[in-house]
């Protein structure tokens, strides 16, 4: 019998799971607007150009190593899911995010907002230029987060949205994280971890966008598919 691939509601060495799982029975929405709206979303602003890079738009360059992030969406059967709209959000180069709920231990960067989006290609493809994130201290006396980076995926309709984490090969931070050994099936955790693209780096390398290259595919379901948190 195979391990499922998501972490359940409820693990509590991964803390804020007593505060978010369910105490009593998911309830059910019936079949309606939520489930038929055509995706992808876009809110207000559609996807532009550059919204997939996330060193610029600001005054000037972020702090930190500079990452080309490459991939493709793919369904069970290995086929490119085109047209996915894919976002990310991310914490700087010093482990620090946006967001006003950040406790703010370390600073901000104000070349370096942590957002970005794009649409998969006809293939499925995607492509993010960023900063490596830092990792960062959990709640006082666990260990810190490894570098991550958060994904969601929206599909053709509103309610098809998917969101799971990015890591990377090598981080010994990894195999302490409460929220990947969450996941039951150790493959599954194998398959969030993105890794080093040796042969793309070289051809990155030198002037202001030099760039370690990874490479990390998203599989939606099936036997493969990435670990999604519920």
């Amino acid at each position: 019998m195979a391990l499922d691939a998501n972490p359940p509601y409820l693990f509590p060495e991964y803390l804020i799971t007593k505060k978010r799982s369910p105490e009593r029975a998911l309830v059910e929405l019936p079949k309606g607007w939520f489930h038929t709206t055509p995706g992808p979303v876009f809110g207000q602003i559609p996807v532009l150009p550059g919204d997939d890079d996330l060193t610029i738009g600001h005054a000037g360059p972020p702090q930190g190593q500079r990452l080309s992030l490459t991939g493709r969406v793919l369904d069970s059967d290995g086929r490119g899911v085109p047209n996915a709209l894919v976002e990310i959000w991310q914490a700087n180069s010093a482990g620090r995010y946006t967001d006003a709920a950040d406790p703010g231990f370390m600073p901000l960067d104000p070349n370096f907002t942590g957002a970005g989006r794009c649409l998969t290609d006809n293939d499925g493809n995607y492509r993010f230029f960023t900063i490596r994130p830092a990792a960062y201290a959990g709640p006082k006396g666990t260990m810190f987060r490894p570098a991550h980076i958060h994904f969601s995926l929206f599909g053709r309709t509103l309610s098809e949205r998917l969101i799971t984490q990015c890591y990377f090969a090598g981080d010994p931070l990894i195999e302490h994280d409460p929220i990947v050994n969450a996941i039951p099936d150790p493959k599954g955790r194998e398959r969030l971890i993105a890794q080093f693209d040796a042969q793309t780096t070289p051809l990155m390398s030198g002037g202001d966008t030099s760039a370690l290259a990874y490479t990390w595919d998203i599989v939606l379901r099936g036997a493969s598919a990435t670990p999604m948190e519920d």
